[in-house]
């Protein structure tokens, strides 16, 4: 009896373990699955492989479910801003088309540096085909932005070429939607178009790269209309601009109290707050950009106008933006039913804290006299035109440099596209295309845009037309790029290689060589200006091409050069063009750079072994010799 009480008692616990034995993975719950499967360690290739192993763990892994959502935001958190809050879509799907939309994307931008190396790189002129493919995917363009913005901030110091042309075609892309964006708001009818709306469209298209949003401007606009409200309520609890919320387009009609939000305004915004004109650097195209007149608190006169005119509406006062020569005003209407008398009116400046000024006041500030018309209101656009207008006369007075030609053709396209029949304008853009030698095929629509406007134009159009169609016809034959080898007998006198960091003896200025010649190639005119003569080599010495920490480009004499005895990364924004890496004491060339200068890149090894991984005294050891050597070269 007893025996078989115990073999029931095995045979039972036998049963449990064979239970337990038989126990699989995919027995477990589905959520429990899931809860495994989105562990950060396993990536998209694991899950492709988990989901092939039988149909439990396939049907766990379907498109819709939780696994490839995770893995989706988990590849790519940026693009989360773009779909509502647990949303059900096919994230295997929306995972192919990103990861498609990535490699090509790469393949474009690595394709222009072997294309346009040799160029000014224009990157409206680049994309047409490139983008074309891309485009024939039928993805969102905000996969593009992120794939470029992927590049962008990926390892600082490598893939510096990626990321050169990665950031000209993030900046070309962003500019491009920004453009649509003005259209489409010159398209509001006048009254409903803001000066504030308008003036961020203008910094976003100057600064595609920068953070900049009308919703973030407008919240520090309301920061600053509480201070003043704030003010108000010590003063008047009961004032109607305390009441008006966010938004609200209330007008206080009472001149008094419509008086006290203009003394409360002067009072937060140049007194508190510290805001003011600059007038020791009035032509920096940073005093046109409301988000860095709000940054830097202070600004030229009618970006602190726009500003100033966007606050008094929110507080409940109407003012009126006027295009005073030589200095932008608002004017506030002192008669109930309106005027146009300009007597009628006082006019405000904002560059000088917000004075209160009479018509003839006005004319002592410019120091001449002006008929009635310039006392008028103007359009949302006429303000626009004029914001533009400045930043274009800053740009005309650069120095030549890429900074000012981008400035230039940037406020070129804005004026253009709020007034595409300035027959001026058109002609200065065709010029710049022109003289910078990208876009012939614009610069010839440019120019049939001007005949057809202005048949007067003829002359200048027939030139700039036949010089054009010269370059184009060149394109399609260009010139084999020169090959400087080292060991070519004119070419032993040249001591330095393209990639060393070095110092200039002079001027103290660092920088990096990007190219040499071996004798100064520079004309006659410019030998003499630079008192090349002077030197004790004079002209007939090897001359390098260098970019330099300040963002300039030079050519430097071989005797006003030396080896940076502490190598540090150059700051300039054409670095990538030329190298691909940053390699602690020097930059490595890239493809492009080194099919210029074939021998280089072991001269530069070897001037970097010497220089800065010299054995110390005594260690004569050639298996750490070589060791320090190959430390030096990129991976």
């Amino acid at each position: 009896m007893a025996t078989s009480v115990v073999e029931e008692g095995q045979q039972s616990l036998n049963g449990i373990i064979s239970d337990t034995q038989t126990k699989k993975l995919t027995d477990l719950p589905t959520e429990l699955l899931e809860h495994i499967l989105c562990f950060p360690v396993l990536k998209h290739d694991d899950i492709c492989n988990v989901s092939c192993c039988c149909k439990r763990l396939h049907d766990v892994c379907h498109g819709r479910g939780k696994v490839w959502g995770h893995q989706y935001k988990l590849r790519w958190p940026r693009l989360q801003m773009f779909y509502r809050q647990n949303e059900c879509c096919d994230w295997l799907r929306e995972y192919k088309t990103r990861h498609r939309v990535g490699i090509q994307i790469r393949r474009t931008v690595e394709s222009i540096s072997r294309r346009f190396f040799t160029e000014v790189p224009c990157v409206g002129q680049v994309l047409g085909d490139s983008f074309a493919e891309i485009e024939s995917l039928g993805m969102p363009e905000h996969f593009c932005e992120d794939e470029l913005l992927f590049i962008l901030h990926s390892d600082k110091r490598k893939s510096l070429t990626l990321k050169y042309y990665a950031k000209k075609i993030l900046y070309f892309l962003r500019q491009q939607n920004i453009l649509r964006s003005l259209k489409t708001f010159m398209e509001q009818p006048a009254d409903q178009q803001s000066s504030l709306e308008g003036a961020v469209l203008v910094d976003q298209y100057c600064n595609p790269l920068a953070d900049v949003t009308l919703n973030s401007i407008s919240a520090q606009l309301d920061e600053i209309a509480e201070k003043v409200k704030k003010m108000l309520r010590i003063k008047n609890p009961s004032h109607p601009s305390l009441r008006i919320a966010q938004g609200d387009c209330s007008v206080v009609q009472d001149f008094e109290l419509q008086r006290q939000v203009v003394c409360a305004l002067n009072s937060v915004l140049y007194e508190q707050l510290q805001y003011k004109g600059n007038e020791f650097d009035y032509y920096n195209p940073l005093n046109s950009y409301i988000h860095q007149v709000l940054l830097r608190r202070t600004g030229i006169p009618i970006s602190l106008s726009v500003l100033y005119i966007n606050l008094t509406r929110k507080l409940g006062v109407q003012l009126e933006p006027v295009n005073f020569p030589n200095h932008f005003l608002l004017r506030w209407c002192q008669k109930p039913k309106g005027s146009e008398d300009i007597y009628d009116f006082v006019y405000i400046d904002a560059f000088g804290k917000g004075k209160q000024l009479t018509a003839k006041e006005c004319e002592y500030l410019i120091g001449h006299q002006v008929t009635a018309d310039y006392y008028s209101a103007i359009s949302t656009t006429e303000v626009l035109l004029r914001m533009v207008g400045n930043l274009l006369n800053i740009g005309k007075r650069g120095e030549g440099n890429e900074k000012s030609y981008q400035l230039l053709r940037d406020s070129l396209d804005l004026y253009l596209t709020i007034n595409p029949d300035n027959v001026q304008y058109l002609l200065l853009q065709a010029r710049l295309y022109f003289h910078l030698g990208i876009w012939p095929e614009k610069v010839l629509d440019i120019l049939q845009h001007i005949q057809a406007l202005d048949p007067s134009q003829h002359g200048a159009v027939g030139y700039l037309v036949q010089h054009t169609l010269e370059h184009i016809q060149h394109k399609k034959h260009p010139a084999t790029p020169e090959v400087k080898k080292r060991s070519a007998p004119e070419h032993l006198e040249v001591q330095y290689s393209v990639g060393l960091i070095m110092k200039h003896k002079r001027s103290g200025y660092n920088c990096v060589i990007y190219g040499w010649d071996p004798k100064c190639t520079m004309s006659q005119e410019w030998i003499t200006t630079m008192r090349v003569h002077q030197l004790s080599n004079g002209a007939n010495q090897p001359f390098y091409n260098v970019l330099v920490q300040d963002g300039t480009c030079r050519y430097a004499a071989q005797e006003n050069l030396e080896p940076h005895a502490a190598p540090l990364e150059i700051g300039h924004p054409e670095v990538g063009r030329y190298f691909s890496e940053f390699a602690n004491t020097y930059y490595f060339a890239n493809e492009e750079l080194q099919t210029r200068y074939p021998e280089d890149v072991v001269e530069t090894l070897g001037a970097v072994q010497e220089l800065y991984l010299r054995p110390p005294p005594g260690d004569t050891s050639p298996d750490q010799s070589r060791q320090r050597a190959a430390a030096a070269a990129p991976v």
